[in-house]
């Protein structure tokens, strides 16, 4: 499964990697699709259906969402739009295998930076690059603690609303932790985490199709994630998502969350 799964990742991913792709807003400027999002939706629905009949689909674009089925396809045409609008390389192809409550499989792929991330349940997480064909490896988070953390995180720019709350979130962790991240797409922000480029992640609202594929291969690699509560991440519904490589430093930064929101 996982290694069809990643060939059709990659073969999708051929229709980013192109300049001639058009742009929409969905209701304002700041929450936009592009063609190519279409397009690999598209692409991955076809063919994610002849490799397992019978499936449904929770998908970004399109109103896709069809959640009564014992196996359903998560997915993110690409996770970072805006940066894959502009040129810049934090952008990804996500789709995760939920079977359940749980994922089942995942695969996150950058072409740009050509870093593609897999995990199954209980297998571990994996870094490849199918591009230049250096060989794949585990991945593990690190061992930092709290003060040497580097936490990715953003401003939730569709509900700006939550800006004043999420900026002393920010703050309250920058003032304890080593520094702050920002690289506009979710699904590689928590791969990055699994790889040990970073220790933490928060973010005030996502999308399930931004971290339902990640937060497997995050959990795979030794990481922990939750809601804005502290509770299980609900794979199928918006949510707050905090991320650590440790329950310790997890629970440092539910308390900073907390705390920040009561003021």
């Amino acid at each position: 499964m996982i290694d069809s799964l990643v060939k059709i990742v990659i073969e999708a991913s051929c229709l980013m990697q192109t300049e001639d792709f058009s742009i929409s807003q969905k209701g304002d400027v700041s929450n936009i699709v592009t063609s190519s999002d279409i397009a690999v939706q598209d692409f991955l629905c076809q063919h994610l259906s002849v490799l397992l009949p019978g499936c449904g689909f929770l998908c970004e674009e399109e109103d896709a969402h069809d959640l009564s089925h014992e196996y359903v396809w998560i997915i993110d045409p690409i996770d970072g739009t805006a940066n894959y609008s502009r040129g810049i390389r934090e952008c990804a192809i996500c789709v995760g295998l939920k079977h359940g409550n749980l994922m089942e499989a995942a695969v996150v792929y950058l072409p740009r930076t050509d870093e593609l991330f897999t995990a199954q349940r209980g297998k571990g997480a994996f870094l490849h690059h199918p591009q230049s064909g250096k060989p794949s490896k585990p991945i593990h988070v690190s061992n930092r603690p709290f003060a040497d953390s580097i936490m990715c995180t953003a401003l939730p720019v569709y509900h700006k609303e939550y800006a004043n709350v999420c900026a002393r979130i920010i703050r309250d962790v920058f003032l304890q932790c080593n520094d702050i991240r920002r690289f506009g797409a979710a699904a590689a922000e928590l791969c990055y985490l699994a790889m040990g480029r970073c220790e933490m992640y928060f973010e005030y609202l996502l999308s399930p199709w931004d971290f339902a594929a990640a937060s497997l291969i995050l959990e795979e690699a030794g990481g922990v994630l939750c809601n804005r509560e502290g509770q299980p991440l609900d794979k199928t519904k918006p949510s707050g998502c905090l991320a650590a490589n440790s329950q310790e430093n997890l629970n440092r930064l539910i308390k900073c969350v907390a705390g920040a929101a009561l003021i």
